[in-house]
C-alpha cells in the first residue's frame, strides 16, 4: 500500500479536489470514499480481504464540468497506479485498433515506472558515490599511472591519489561543472521504437522475443560534468536496483491498488444495431466486462489480477444514457454519481477560487511581459453571466466556455502587451462587455467563436 494514500482521508481528498474543482460535491464524495476503501481493504484479514470487490463508479453529466479534471487531480492525490484511457480508442478483438486489455498493461508500464522512482530515490546516495568515482576515472584515468609506474613506486602512486584527492575536491565545490569528458552509453532499442504503432499491436510473447533480438546501441558522447553526471546517474542507479522485484512490486500494487479512469464510456454506448460502427461498440462493452469484473490479464512482466482495480467510468450521455450499455456491464458499475450543469454562481467561483484559476494564469502570462492586470469585481460577474447565456442559447460546453470567453477578451492585451505604454491594465465589466458585444449578439456567430 502506497504511504500517500494512508494518510488521506475521505475529507482530506475533498478538500484536495475542492482546491481545483467548483462544486459536484457528490462526484467528490463517491471517489473519496472509493479510494479510502482501498486502504481500509489493506487493513483486513487475507481470508477476508479477498472477497471485498472494489465500488467501482460511473459518472453521468454534461460536457465541461469537472468529470475529467476529477480523474487529473486523482492522480496526483493517491499515490497508486492510475491510468486515464478513453473508451473510444479500443475497438473489438478482431477489428484494427488496441483491444481492451492494453489498459492493464498500460497501467502496469505507470506502476512500473512509479515503483522505478521510489527504488532509484533509495539507492541515490550509493549511486553518485559510484558516479563521483567514474567522473574521477574520466577525468584522471588509472590506467596511465599504473602503466607509468611499477608496484613498488609508492611515490608514484601517492602522487596520484593526491591529485584524484584534490580534483574530488574541486568536483564537490561544483568547479569542474564545465569540464568536457568523453563517455560510453548504452542504448537498447525497444519495438515501439523500430517498428512504430505497429508494434502495439504485436502478441506480447512476440515483443518480448523481437526485444531480444535487437542489439544495444553503444556510442561514445563529450558531455559537459553537469551533463554526464546526471546520464551516469541513471545507469548508476540502474545497476542497483533488481528488475524483478521492481516488477512484483508494480504487479502487487496494480492487483491491490491499481485505479483505470475510463473516460468517454458513453461513446461505446451503442444500441442493439447489428451494422455499421456500434457492432464494434457492442464489441467493446463485450471486452470490457471480464476485465472489469475480474480476470488475468497477460502481460510481458507476468500476468496481472484485474479483481480489485478500482474503475472510474466517465461520459456526457447527450445522445444515450447509462442504461443504454449492456446490463451486465451496468451491473459491474454499482454507484452512480449525476454530475450538475454549472450555473452563473460557479462560473464566478471558477473565475477566482481554485488555485490555477483562469484569471490568476492571465496575470501570470501577462506580468512576463511587464504587464499588471487587474480585475474587478464586475468583470468577472460579467465574464461569468456571458458564459452561461451562450452555454443556454448554443450548445452546453461548461467551464470550457470560459476559455473561449477569456481569450476573446484579452486579445488584444495579449497582442499589444510588449509595446504598451501603460503596463497597467485594469479589466472593467465595460470592457468585457464591449470585447464580446458583437459576439453575443449575433447567435449564429457565437456559435462559431464562443
Amino acid at each position: 500500500m502506497c504511504p500517500k494514500m494512508q494518510n488521506l482521508t475521505p475529507k482530506q481528498i475533498v478538500a484536495e479536489l475542492d482546491r481545483y474543482i467548483v462544486g459536484q460535491a457528490d462526484a467528490k464524495r463517491a471517489v473519496a470514499v472509493a479510494i479510502r476503501n482501498r486502504w481500509r481493504r489493506q487493513q483486513l484479514d487475507e481470508s477476508l480481504r479477498q472477497d471485498i470487490w472494489p465500488k467501482n463508479i460511473i459518472m453521468s453529466g454534461p460536457t465541461g464540468v469537472g468529470k475529467t479534471e476529477i480523474a487529473r487531480r486523482l492522480a496526483s492525490l493517491t499515490g497508486a497506479p492510475f491510468i486515464k484511457v478513453e473508451a473510444t480508442k479500443y475497438t473489438e478483438v478482431g477489428y484494427h485498433g488496441r483491444d481492451v486489455e492494453s489498459m492493464i498493461r498500460d497501467l502496469l508500464d505507470s506502476s512500473i515506472s512509479m515503483v522505478r522512482t521510489e527504488m532509484t530515490d533509495e539507492v541515490k546516495p550509493k549511486a553518485e558515490e559510484h558516479v563521483e568515482d567514474r567522473l574521477l576515472d574520466y577525468l584522471l584515468p588509472t590506467g596511465a599511472a599504473a602503466s607509468a609506474a611499477t608496484p613498488e613506486d609508492d611515490e608514484t602512486k601517492q602522487r596520484h591519489q593526491h591529485t584524484r584527492d584534490k580534483l574530488r575536491e574541486k568536483l564537490r565545490a561544483g568547479e569542474l561543472e564545465d569540464r568536457t569528458i568523453e563517455i560510453q552509453t548504452e542504448e537498447r532499442s525497444t519495438v515501439v521504437g523500430v517498428l512504430g504503432n505497429q508494434a502495439m499491436e504485436m502478441d506480447i510473447e512476440f515483443q518480448s522475443m523481437f526485444e531480444k533480438m535487437l542489439p544495444t546501441k553503444r556510442e561514445t558522447r563529450k558531455l559537459e560534468i553537469r551533463d554526464a553526471r546526471k546520464l551516469l546517474l541513471s545507469q548508476e542507479a540502474e545497476k542497483l536496483i533488481d528488475r524483478d522485484t521492481i516488477h512484483r512490486t508494480a504487479i502487487e500494487r496494480v492487483e491491490q491498488t491499481g485505479i483505470v479512469f475510463l473516460d468517454e464510456i458513453d461513446k461505446i454506448a451503442g444500441t442493439d444495431k447489428s451494422n455499421g460502427p456500434d457492432v464494434s461498440r457492442q464489441g467493446v462493452q463485450r471486452d470490457l466486462l471480464p476485465i472489469v469484473e475480474g480476470s488475468t490479464v497477460f502481460t510481458k512482466y507476468g500476468p496481472v489480477k484485474t479483481d480489485h482495480i478500482l474503475f472510474i467510468a466517465a461520459g456526457a450521455f447527450h445522445s444515450s444514457k447509462v442504461s443504454d450499455l449492456m446490463p451486465e456491464l451496468q451491473g459491474r458499475f454499482p454507484i452512480r454519481v449525476e454530475l450538475q450543469d454549472l450555473t452563473k454562481e460557479d462560473f464566478v467561483r471558477i473565475l477566482h477560487e481554485p488555485k490555477n484559476a483562469l484569471t490568476t494564469q492571465q496575470v501570470e502570462l501577462l506580468k512576463t511581459e511587464g504587464v499588471r492586470v487587474t480585475f474587478q469585481d464586475d468583470a468577472i460577474d460579467a465574464m461569468a453571466q456571458i458564459a452561461h447565456d451562450v452555454n443556454r442559447r448554443t450548445q452546453n460546453i461548461g467551464a470550457r466556455r470560459l476559455y473561449t470567453i477569456m481569450e476573446r477578451v484579452f486579445e488584444q492585451i495579449s497582442f499589444d502587451a510588449p509595446d504598451l505604454a501603460d503596463k497597467n491594465v485594469t479589466i472593467t465589466a465595460h470592457y468585457v462587455r464591449e470585447r464580446l458585444a458583437e459576439v453575443v449578439k449575433d447567435e449564429d456567430l457565437s456559435k462559431f467563436i464562443l
